[in-house]
C-alpha cells in the first residue's frame, strides 16, 4: 500500500517493534494481517498469535477485504496460533515464539496484548516479559506488529497498559466525526529508525475495496482527540463523505 508506506516513510524495517494502538474495531488487526499477507507475497513467513478472535473469523475478515490468508494458511506462508490466556503460561508463549523465528519467520504479530495481559500476573511482568521478548526478536531481525485496543471508543481513550516506549514505531488509529458521520484516521506518532509522515489520513475499510488510505485530513485540527474540528469549506467536507 504506497500510501502507508509513505506514511512510514517507506515501511516498516527489520528488527523493529511496531505498536498498532487503537479503539475496538477502528482496523488494528486487518493492518497488521496486511503486513502478513505481504510478507509472504515478498518471499517471507509470518506468525500471527491470536488471543481475540477464531481463526474462522480472522480469515472471513480478511477475505472480505481482498487479503487471500486462506491461501496464505494453505501454503504455510502464515502460521496462525490461536492462543487461550487461561492457558498458556508466559514462559510457554515466548518459547512458542522462539519456536517460530527458528523455523525462519520474519514477521510476528501479536493480536492482541489485550489478551496477552490477561495471561500475565501483573503489569510489572507484562514490561518485563515484553522488554525481553521484543529485545530477542529485534537481534533476530524479526518484524514484530503488536496490536492494542485502548477503552473507549472516540474521546478520552485510555490504553490498558502504556509500552509506546518499548517500540520502536507507534501507529495511532482513531474514530472521529464529520458531516454527520463517523469516520477513521491513521497516524504514525513516532519512528525510531528513519523519518516518517507528520500527517494525518482518512482510514476506511471496504468490504469491496479493502482498505484504503486517503490524502491528508489538512482541513481539521483535533481529530485526535475524536472531536475534531473543520476549517475547511462545508462543500469540500461533503465531496469527501460521498
Amino acid at each position: 500500500m504506497p500510501e502507508l508506506d509513505q506514511l512510514l516513510g517507506g515501511g516498516l524495517d527489520r528488527g523493529t517493534t511496531t505498536l498498532l494502538v487503537g479503539p475496538a474495531g477502528s482496523g488494528k488487526s486487518s493492518v497488521a494481517l496486511q503486513y502478513a499477507v505481504q510478507t509472504v507475497a515478498g518471499g517471507g513467513r509470518a506468525t500471527v498469535y491470536a488471543f481475540d478472535e477464531t481463526l474462522g473469523i480472522m480469515v472471513a475478515r480478511a477475505e472480505s477485504l481482498g487479503l487471500p490468508l486462506r491461501r496464505c494458511f494453505e501454503s504455510g506462508g502464515v502460521v496462525a496460533r490461536q492462543i487461550d490466556p487461561a492457558e498458556i503460561s508466559p514462559g510457554e508463549f515466548a518459547w512458542s515464539v522462539r519456536q517460530s523465528v527458528d523455523a525462519g519467520c520474519d514477521l510476528i504479530v501479536i493480536d492482541s496484548l489485550n489478551g496477552y495481559l490477561n495471561a500475565m500476573p501483573g503489569e510489572k511482568y507484562l514490561n518485563n516479559q515484553l522488554h525481553e521478548l521484543a529485545a530477542y526478536l529485534n537481534q533476530q531481525g524479526v518484524i514484530t506488529i503488536l496490536v492494542m485496543a485502548q477503552h473507549g471508543m472516540v474521546t478520552a481513550l485510555e490504553a490498558p497498559i502504556d509500552l509506546s516506549y518499548l517500540c520502536d514505531t507507534v501507529i495511532n488509529m482513531r474514530y472521529f466525526e464529520a458531516a454527520g458521520e463517523v469516520k477513521q484516521s491513521i497516524a504514525v506518532i513516532k519512528k525510531r529508525s528513519g523519518n516518517h509522515e507528520k500527517s494525518i489520513r482518512e482510514f476506511t475499510l471496504d468490504s469491496g475495496k479493502g482498505i484504503r488510505i486517503g490524502k491528508s485530513l489538512r482541513d481539521f485540527h483535533g481529530i485526535l482527540t475524536g472531536a475534531p474540528t473543520f476549517d475547511g469549506q462545508h462543500d469540500d467536507i461533503l465531496k469527501g463523505s460521498r
